[in-house]
Formats: structure tokens, C-alpha cells, sequence
């Protein structure tokens, strides 16, 4: 889905008590990480998430991050992912964006974990200012409302962490 054809979504909405979502961020590009926190944090707030934030040091790293928060004894409902990976003029972004998609999966799919996966792969910078700011096309809110919704069918199916 494009960000222009990005559907218009309502206040999120979760049954049940309120979920502890584990948010894992790469800020390599701050600003825009910071704007799609911002826009998840938003989403979280309507159904009074229990966030918890922590930074690795680029997207490369979110798999391993992720596998390790769930070899924890800590317990989350979900995991948000966050980051952006800009092209460059190599195929260094190729093998970078394959390995993290496909790491993701791996680890989501192994554990049944309730994943909400914001990860922009752009052609540039402008692209992912624009998928970060604060309005209806924010990939972190979008991210945030799919994550809430592993967590419900999760707690549906019995499977919830």
C-alpha cells in the first residue's frame, strides 16, 4: 500500500486489559524515527498501552534485538519495530533490507509473536519525512494500529505472551 492511498483509521481499540507493548528503535535517521514513534505513541495512548522503548543502533540490528527481548524473562503482548534504511548508490541497501525482513519474520513467525513491523526502505530522505510526520500517512501510527492487532488475535486464539 502506498502512502497515499493509506486508509483514514479511527481511534485504536484492543479487548481486554491494557497490552505491554516493547517498542525497538533504530534511530539512524532521528528525526524520522522519532516522528514515527511519535505517531505510534499516539495510536498506543487509546487503548493506554504500557510502553516500554529501547534503541539499537541501526535497523540491521531490530532482529537480533527483538530475539532477544523474547529469550527475556521480561514479558511483552507485542513488539513494535521502528527504523528506516535510505538507498544509497550500492547494493549495500539490498542485502541490509533483506536481511532485517527476513530476520523479522524468522524470529516473529519461530515465537508467534504479535508483531507491528515499521520499517521504511525509501529511495530518499524526503521519502521517509513523509511517512513520518504527524498526519494520517505516519507508518509508525500504522504500525502501531497492526501490532494491536496481532495482540487481539493472540489473546483470541490463546497464544498471547
Amino acid at each position: 500500500m502506498s502512502t497515499l492511498d493509506s486508509p483514514e483509521r479511527g481511534a485504536a481499540t484492543l479487548a481486554g486489559p491494557a497490552p505491554r507493548i516493547l517498542v525497538i528503535a533504530a534511530p539512524y535517521y532521528r528525526d524520522v524515527v522519532d516522528g514515527m514513534l511519535r505517531g505510534a505513541q499516539s495510536v498506543l495512548a487509546d487503548v493506554q498501552a504500557e510502553t516500554d522503548v529501547v534503541e539499537v543502533a541501526g535497523a540491521y540490528e531490530l532482529p537480533a534485538a527483538l530475539a532477544m527481548a523474547l529469550a527475556s524473562p521480561r514479558r511483552w503482548d507485542g513488539f513494535l519495530l521502528l527504523g528506516c534504511v535510505v538507498k544509497g548508490e550500492t547494493d549495500h541497501y539490498t542485502f541490509i533490507c533483506d536481511a532485517i525482513c527476513h530476520g523479522v519474520m524468522e524470529v516473529s513467525t519461530k515465537h508467534a509473536a504479535a508483531i507491528g513491523f515499521g520499517l521504511l526502505t525509501v529511495d530518499t530522505l524526503a521519502q521517509a519525512e513523509a511517512r513520518s510526520r504527524d498526519d494520517r500517512m505516519n507508518k509508525g501510527a500504522e504500525a502501531a494500529h497492526a501490532v494491536l492487532g496481532q495482540v487481539g488475535l493472540a489473546r483470541g486464539w490463546g497464544v498471547a505472551g
